[in-house]
């Protein structure tokens, strides 16, 4: 076999790579609200990986790509995280099949004033009042810390045309005997990331 043959064309052909940091930011964060909800895998002491589901809170910036979650300390991702801070969190989005991936770090903040900002009255449900006078489910209760993921990569697929479209498509090139690539491959680096980053500090 050739050496110079594609042998994965669907990811070769997919790759987009000529778009602007703005606009890769912009449809990423498309693809989060569509999804929603993420599932947020540690590493265990034992070297055991757990998923769980979170939604984030934000974006607060139109350059924003880091991730920010609200959770109760006491969960046992917490120990996880302590263990090894290197995350991942994915999100799909059943309704266009676009989809998410983010490699990074997570970082644990219990600042009060950073937690009150990120709250939503929503997330009481998640911890529920205790009736000892502390832990009320508020975002003034101790249990309360916010989680940020700042990532070293973002890959994300940022699916085009709708789910019709995209099974004629993929009828069409099955026929022809070619690739259906119903949509773009696209990463964030390291370097866009930092870059993200101190535009977002600028207009801050």
């Amino acid at each position: 076999m050739s050496s110079n043959v594609q042998l994965d064309p669907y990811t070769a052909e997919a790759q987009n790579d000529n778009v602007t940091l703005l606009q890769k930011v912009t449809d990423l964060h498309k693809v989060i609200q569509g999804a929603q909800t993420g599932m947020l895998t540690t590493r265990a002491s034992d070297d055991h990986l757990h998923a769980r589901a979170m939604t984030p809170v934000g974006p607060y910036s139109s350059t924003q790509v880091s991730l920010t979650f609200i959770a109760n300390k006491t969960s046992p991702k917490f120990q996880d995280i302590k263990n090894d801070a290197h995350v991942n969190v994915s999100f799909f989005d059943t309704s266009s099949t676009s989809w998410a991936s983010f490699s990074g770090i997570a970082k644990v903040c219990e600042d009060r004033s950073v937690v009150r900002e990120r709250w939503n009255q929503n997330m009481a449900a998640y911890f529920g009042d205790l009736g000892d006078g502390i832990h009320k489910g508020d975002e003034n209760d101790p249990r309360v810390v916010v989680i940020e993921v700042i990532p070293d990569e973002v890959c994300y697929w940022l699916a085009t045309g709708g789910a019709i479209s995209r099974r004629v498509q993929e009828v069409v090139t099955v026929v022809r005997g070619k690739t259906c690539i119903p949509g773009e491959l696209r990463k964030i680096t390291k370097e866009e990331i930092q870059l993200a980053q101190g535009l977002g500090s600028q207009t801050a």
